[in-house]
């Protein structure tokens, strides 16, 4: 416990005045020393000759003296500080009476079993009523505590300050507590804006998952990777999707004798566009990779025809959810060639009900398939390029009958036709179909087509030269 002397600068640092527990002041000596004993920092006092007058268990534990050990002493000297240093230390501590304000000094102090302790002090002078200096207190800790205390606040105020990634403090209901300038930049409002607003106001999609990852931070700690969450950001230019990888901590009070969850410290850097490429990247190398075994099994196959089937049965996996080939009816259109109207016969197909290989239709009676004025699939073959098509975003009765009238399956909702050219010819076109589950076609999807186009129509016309031999 702590020990002061009834004397001298005592009554300065700690009134020995009637108390609440009576008379005889044991309850305002019984206050100070509750209030000594519990400070963090180590403390110690001196009067105006330089004797110790107080002296805090922090400070025992620090350097192992004992309050009865150390109040009554005359400075440091002999026992808390080595003879050649005692002038010094003591000149700088009591230099405090006269000083302005707090002095901090750092010097070495000895422990009771000889060790050496690097302290940083706190000292200033303790007035008596008269206004005139009456002693010193000294709050001292070690230097390595200091500074890791020092680094933990300058690394708190940087992260929500000057960090190159979003930090959001999150308290226990799951609501922004504190968020740094990048993060409020990344949800699209201000750093004051965000606090205390529930996480739904903040994003469109991905809050079920946000807050599903931050209640199991609270209740288990913090996840042993990050985690990558696609969220919906609101944007003046409107919702923008956006992929971001989180951190996670728990963050418990320090002052509890048992941890006490404050919130979620949430760390996230938007990783959006290094996703996307991932996704680019790996969707050409499967893409590469069916083209390399279609060739190989195609390759195999004695008919032609059955060739081109395969090509397109290998280009259909994660690409689309049906599939059709048409030729054009007689003999291949040359380049620069009058005809009439292109009409085209249906060669292959895929099944239109349960998934399964596609289909060989033999064609052979020359029926054109009833595609009307304008469809994708003639307007493909006359000029000789690729053509996209999508119902949009109508209803399900608007979208099957507009899949219906251009003679595809009902489910279909977006459509990419690819033009078969072959020596200088077209022979006919390629269908790809997606239903719903699956978005529109973009322009990298139709370069993976017109590669596919390109080996359905070599198959289809060593088809016609074998047949014509």
């Amino acid at each position: 416990m702590s020990a002061s002397r009834r004397s001298g600068t005592t009554d300065e640092l700690g009134p020995d005045g009637p108390g609440p527990d009576g008379p005889d002041g044991s309850g305002g000596s019984d206050l100070l020393a509750a209030l000594l004993d519990g400070m963090d920092a180590a403390l110690c006092a001196f009067d105006a000759d330089g004797v110790v007058t107080h002296w805090n268990r922090e400070a025992e534990r620090i350097l192992g003296w004992t309050a009865a050990e150390a109040v009554g002493r005359h400075g440091f000297a002999g026992w808390a500080v080595r003879p050649a240093d005692a002038e010094e230390v003591e000149g700088r501590l009591m230099s405090a009476m006269q000083a302005p304000g707090r002095q901090v000094h750092e010097f070495a102090l000895l422990t009771k079993d000889g060790g050496r302790v690097l302290v940083r002090t706190q000292s200033a002078a303790v007035r008596g009523p008269d206004g005139k200096p009456a002693g010193v207190y000294c709050a001292f800790s070690e230097v390595h505590t200091q500074i890791d205390l020092e680094r933990s606040i300058a690394l708190s105020e940087a992260l929500f300050e000057d960090a190159s990634w979003g930090v959001v403090l999150v308290d226990a209901d799951l609501r922004p507590a504190v968020v740094n300038a990048h993060a409020a930049r990344s949800l699209g409002i201000g750093r004051t804006s965000v606090l205390g607003r529930p996480l739904g106001e903040l994003l469109a999609q991905g809050v079920e998952e946000l807050e599903s990852a931050l209640t199991h931070v609270l209740a288990e700690g913090a996840p042993p990777a990050p985690a990558e969450i696609w969220v919906g950001v609101r944007t003046p230019d409107g919702e923008k999707r956006r992929c971001w990888r989180c951190g996670f901590v728990r963050l418990a009070s320090p002052l509890a004798e048992e941890p006490v969850p404050l919130g979620v410290g949430w760390l996230f850097q938007d990783v959006t566009e290094a996703k996307h490429s991932e996704q680019e990247a790996s969707l050409l190398r499967f893409r590469a990779n069916q083209l390399h075994r279609a060739a190989r099994a195609a390759a195999e196959c004695e008919d032609p025809a059955e060739a081109a089937v395969v090509h397109l049965d290998f280009a259909l996996a994660g690409f689309a959810d049906h599939a059709l080939i048409d030729r054009v009816a007689g003999d291949a259109v040359a380049d620069g060639e009058e005809t009439d109207p292109v009409r085209l016969v249906r060669v292959a197909a895929t099944p239109s009900g349960a998934p399964g290989p596609s289909m060989q239709a033999s064609g052979a009676a020359g029926l054109p398939v009833r595609y009307p004025e304008g469809h994708p699939a003639l307007q493909c073959a006359e000029r000789a390029g690729s053509v996209r098509a999508s119902a949009g975003s109508v209803p399900a009765d608007r979208a099957r009958e507009w899949a219906e009238a251009r003679q595809w399956p009902p489910d279909v909702l977006h459509a990419l036709c690819a033009v078969l050219r072959s020596r200088g010819r077209t022979l006919g076109v390629v269908t790809f179909l997606r239903g719903s589950g699956r978005g529109q076609f973009e322009r990298a999807d139709a370069v993976y087509a017109e590669d596919v186009a390109v080996r359905i129509a070599s198959a289809l016309d060593l088809g016609g030269v074998v047949g014509r031999a």
